[in-house]
């Protein structure tokens, strides 16, 4: 029987990363010297699911790529978290992430739809004027909880407006991936209600807004993604009610949450880097393609993905037996020190930057990536222009969880200003 390495901290442990960064970014150091490949144990979380053996923990960069690539013996289709759930209910959370080909491959065909050239660059304008309505609702107060009113309220109307549910709906379905994602931290666990009814009762009230929407759009001539989904000529094209569903929780959860810790940790990076931030106002348009790469690499907004074995294989030397748990650490595979130099530097001119907080090669690559990229330009172009003092005032208050790397609330303050619409 396996033993664990009790040698390092946990990265598994929710309370991991509360921490300062510096002290995370040093046992990720650890990791990378010392146990690169390990067996440790998993977190227990007594109303969820039974404690399990434990699981690989996997930090290189070359390790988590191989991983990803080698989809017949590394299965999404048991759960992207380390948790144990029952199938149900990963597929309903996690939709075509928790998905292996050929079903996957299907799912992902249909969905792409949302984010071909021509549908991104009709979002262009949607994403511009969302932006400046943002940065109008704050810049007259000098100061802002700059996650909460900024950063999450760009990707979270993007992904409502892609999906055609109404603006009456944002602060409900922001609410419910705070749970979703959130759980294990106490600030998004509801009082008095167990950690799995919780979570069953977001994806339900997720769902039940999807399932409203889509019989609004059936038959209709929309152009959103819904219209086009429940719409599509050829049965082959359609989506049941429960995958759309399902792909709707995916959605609003995956494009919401990284890409509004990505603009989280943004800001706070450019504040303790006073030179970097100069360099990106000098030639924002020049500088924007590497810097925004940059954030995301060092930002990591998903901080691991999970694959489980499909029967014993030898990887880098270590026996794996079917059914073991592999958790590769993007937030760690992003600071090693055989791709990046000055792993733990924020440089934005970094050029070459083959980061995964995207996802690593392979067939579940994020598909809403180039949205992503998109949102966070957009965005920072908008704060360079009108706030262009704007910095983080406070230490970013963190997500008790490992699975996202995330920001719940980080101060700003900036010289006020008029908005565009006075």
């Amino acid at each position: 029987m396996r033993e664990w390495n009790t040698d390092l901290p946990n990265m598994m442990e929710a309370w991991f990363w509360k921490q300062p960064a510096a002290d995370i970014d040093a046992v990720i150091a650890r990791y990378h010297a010392e146990a690169p490949l390990d067996w440790f144990e998993e977190p227990h979380y007594d109303d969820l699911v039974p404690v399990a053996p434990g699981y690989w923990c996997v930090t290189r960069h070359a390790d988590v790529a191989g991983i990803s690539r080698n989809t017949e013996v590394f299965s999404s289709a048991a759960g992207i978290t380390v948790l144990d759930a029952p199938p149900e209910f990963t597929e309903f959370f996690s939709s075509m992430i928790a998905m292996d080909d050929p079903r996957h491959a299907r799912l992902r065909r249909i969905v792409a739809k949302g984010f071909t050239p021509k549908m991104l660059a009709d979002l262009d304008g949607s994403v511009q004027a969302a932006a400046a309505e943002i940065v109008d609702s704050v810049c007259e107060q000098g100061s802002c909880d700059f996650v909460t009113e900024v950063a999450a309220a760009l990707p979270l109307r993007i992904v409502c407006d892609l999906m055609g549910i109404p603006r009456s709906e944002y602060q409900g379905v922001f609410d419910a991936t705070n749970v979703i994602l959130g759980i294990s931290d106490p600030e998004y666990q509801p009082e008095g209600e167990n950690l799995l009814s919780a979570l069953l009762a977001a994806g339900a009230q997720l769902a039940a807004l999807m399932k409203e929407v889509a019989q609004a759009k059936r038959g209709g001539d929309g152009t959103d993604l819904t219209s086009v989904l429940v719409n599509a000529a050829l049965p082959d094209d359609q989506l049941s009610e429960s995958d759309l569903a399902s792909f709707f929780v995916l959605l609003v959860v995956a494009g919401n949450e990284t890409t509004r810790n990505a603009i989280s940790w943004g800001l706070k990076y450019l504040t303790d880097h006073p030179d970097q931030r100069a360099i990106w106002a000098a030639d924002f348009e020049g500088v924007a393609p590497t810097a925004v790469e940059e954030i995301v690499r060092l930002s990591s907004p998903v901080g691991y993905m999970r694959r489980t074995l499909t029967r014993d294989f030898v990887f880098e030397g270590r026996e794996m037996a079917e059914g073991d748990k592999v958790a590769m650490f993007y937030v760690a595979a992003n600071r090693d020190p055989a791709v990046f130099d000055d792993p733990f530097a924020f440089d934005v001119l970094r050029n070459p930057n083959p980061q995964y907080g995207f996802g690593s090669p392979g067939p579940h690559y994020c598909l809403g990536a180039h949205l992503a990229r998109r949102e966070m330009t957009v965005m920072y172009r908008e704060l360079f222009h009108r706030l262009p003092d704007i910095v983080a005032v406070s230490e970013p208050d963190t997500l008790q969880a490992a699975f996202i790397h995330g920001v719940k609330h980080l101060d700003a303050e900036f010289t006020p200003t008029m908005p565009l619409a006075a």
